[in-house]
């Protein structure tokens, strides 16, 4: 397989163990290629470790700042409005924000370490290539790339998932968990949202630059 590869990793949610499966699934895979490696956002809540999380997928930007790229979840956009605004915070502990805290050993979010904040407020909400748009939850159907706003990114699911609708390029998501624990694979989207939080698997969908859709899977396995 001669083309370029891109690897893109579904919700992650705090399942460091099932990251730290499926990354060397990737390289091995990948055996010396160049290649991008794509997270789709949600790094935090509700898992048990989404201090290692982050400080994984950091490192690994550290040492190919070229080739991987973060995203942008609404989880990661959760924990920015509730360090801005605290009135909000019981909205974020309901949706898995103490196991963020108890991660990185804190009690209040605006105790996570500024680097980390910093980090997560400069993610970007999209990725594109030739063949594909990469984003966390979706784009909304009928409106122009520059019509679309972070809050439709990070958050779109009805309006998104009910139509099959051709944005122009193949779009990767996650955000919205696979009733089934496998991609969810439409004429013009892939949903690589496998439930890892809820006991299925890591997915990572590996792309081409021949191909709109995800050539194989990979998929981790429980720890």
């Amino acid at each position: 397989m001669s083309e370029k590869l891109t690897y893109a990793i579904g919700d992650v949610h705090g399942q460091l163990a099932l990251l730290v499966d499926l990354l060397p699934q990737i390289i091995t895979h990948a055996n010396g290629r160049s290649c991008k490696l794509v997270f789709l956002g949600d790094y935090i809540d509700r898992g048990p470790d989404s201090a290692g999380v982050v400080a994984l997928v950091r490192r690994f930007q550290q040492k190919w700042p070229e080739s991987v790229i973060g995203l942008k979840g609404n989880h990661e956009a959760m924990l920015l409005e509730v360090v801005r605004e605290p009135a909000a915070i019981s909205w974020w502990l309901g949706s898995g924000g103490y196991a963020t805290l108890a991660s990185f050993g804190v009690s209040h979010p605006r105790e996570i370490p500024a680097d980390v904040l910093s980090w997560i407020a400069g993610l970007p909400t999209l990725y594109e290539d030739e063949c594909r748009y990469f984003v966390h939850a979706g784009l909304h159907p009928g409106l122009s790339l520059p019509d679309q706003d972070d809050q439709t990114k990070l958050w779109i699911r009805d309006e998104f998932l009910s139509v099959d609708y051709d944005f122009g390029k193949h779009v990767v998501h996650g955000h919205t968990p696979s009733e089934t624990g496998s991609p969810e694979v439409r004429p013009y989207r892939t949903n690589l949202d496998t439930g890892a939080v809820f006991g299925g698997p890591l997915t990572a969908g590996v792309f081409t630059d021949e191909h709109a859709h995800a050539i194989e899977f990979l998929r981790s396995g429980r720890q």
